[in-house]
């Protein structure tokens, strides 16, 4: 399905709501935009969260310090 969107003044583009939910997209994912020749991409982007229990430890994280670290990593392009 193709969609029509505005661009605003400031540069802003809705996403429409049946491509936010089936990419889980809400107010608190970032996702990540590229060009391609003459396409723009955009991906949805990893969140820590959606690791959450996958790996079993007794050593305690902060939230914050473990969110910290991963957008660090992803900036650095390592996950």
């Amino acid at each position: 399905m193709i969609y029509s969107a505005t661009i605003t003044s400031q540069g802003q583009i809705t996403i429409p709501a049946e491509i936010r939910r089936k990419f889980e997209l809400d107010k608190v994912k970032k996702a990540q935009i590229s060009s391609d020749d003459d396409k723009i991409i955009i991906k949805p982007e990893k969140d820590i969260m959606d690791l959450y229990g996958v790996f079993k430890t007794k050593k305690r994280i902060p939230f914050r310090k473990a969110r910290k670290a991963f957008e660090e990593a992803m900036a650095r392009g390592e996950v």
